[in-house]
C-alpha cells in the first residue's frame, strides 16, 4: 500500500483515498458523537454556515472549537460530549483543523476521518476495500502536528498489515504540543479527561466515512464486523 502524508495546504490534487486525521480533538469528538447516538455529522466550512444550517433545521446540534458561544449547543471536547444524549440527532461540526481537512478532500472517491479511537477499524476498512494508494491528511499545525502524524503513520502500518505496535505512536501523541496545551488548560472548551480520551486506542469498532449528500459533506459511521475488527 502506497502511503503519503500531507498537510492540508499540501494537497494539490484530489486523492484516490484520503484519511483525514485529527486526534485532538475533532474526530475523537465525532466518534463520541456517534457513540452517543448521533445519526450523522455535517461538516461545516465556517461558523456562520454551521449556525445557518442549524437555523434551517432547529433539531440539529451545532458544535464548535473553543469556548461556548451563542447558537452553539456543544464544544469540541470528548470529555464534555460523552454524557450528552444525541440519539437520532444530526450534529453540525466546525473545527479549526479537522473539518477543514475533510472539506479540502471532499471530492475524493473515499474519504475517512480518523483518530486513535477508530484507528483499527479505519485500517481494516482500507484493507477490506483493497486501497492501493492512500493520502493521509495531517490536519494540525500545517501538517506537523505530532499527534496527527503519529496516528496517520500508525493507521498506515496497520493497513499494510505489518504488525505495527501502538505504544511508540501513542507516546509521541501524548508528548505533542496539543496534548500539553489541553493538559495545561491553554485551549478553551476542554475537559481534564480530553487527552486520555483522545489516546484511547480502538475505543470504537467503526470507521467514519465522509461523502456528499445534497451538497453537504456528511460523516457517517461504518461498522467493521466484529470478526475482523482487530488486525
Amino acid at each position: 500500500m502506497d502511503s503519503s502524508f500531507l498537510g492540508i495546504d499540501e494537497v494539490a490534487e484530489v486523492p484516490a483515498v484520503a484519511v483525514v486525521v485529527d486526534v485532538m480533538r475533532a474526530f475523537t469528538v465525532a466518534a463520541w458523537a456517534f457513540e452517543r447516538g448521533a445519526e450523522k455529522i455535517v461538516l461545516a466550512g465556517s461558523l456562520d454556515e454551521a449556525l445557518a444550517l442549524k437555523a434551517r433545521r432547529p433539531g440539529w446540534v451545532a458544535l464548535k472549537d473553543g469556548a461556548a458561544a451563542p447558537g452553539f449547543d456543544a464544544v469540541n471536547s470528548p470529555g464534555l460530549l460523552r454524557d450528552v444524549d444525541l440519539g437520532g440527532r444530526t450534529v453540525v461540526q466546525k473545527t479549526t483543523a479537522g473539518t477543514v481537512g475533510a472539506l479540502a478532500v471532499k471530492d475524493a472517491p473515499l474519504v475517512l476521518c480518523a483518530g486513535f479511537v477508530v484507528a483499527g477499524a479505519t485500517a481494516r476498512l482500507l484493507r477490506d476495500r483493497g486501497c492501493g494508494s492512500v493520502t493521509y491528511v495531517v490536519t494540525g499545525e500545517e501538517g506537523r502536528a505530532e499527534e496527527d502524524l503519529a496516528c496517520a503513520q500508525y493507521i498506515a502500518g496497520r493497513a499494510a498489515g505489518d504488525g505495527t505496535a501502538a505504544d511508540a505512536y501513542l507516546r509521541r501523541a501524548a508528548g505533542s504540543r496539543a496534548a500539553a496545551e489541553l493538559a495545561q488548560g491553554v485551549r478553551e472548551g476542554a475537559h481534564p479527561d480530553d487527552v486520555a480520551l483522545c489516546l484511547e486506542l480502538d475505543r470504537f469498532s467503526f470507521a467514519m466515512v465522509a461523502s456528499q449528500e445534497d451538497s453537504l459533506t456528511v460523516l457517517r459511521p461504518v461498522a467493521v464486523p466484529a470478526a475482523t475488527a482487530a488486525l
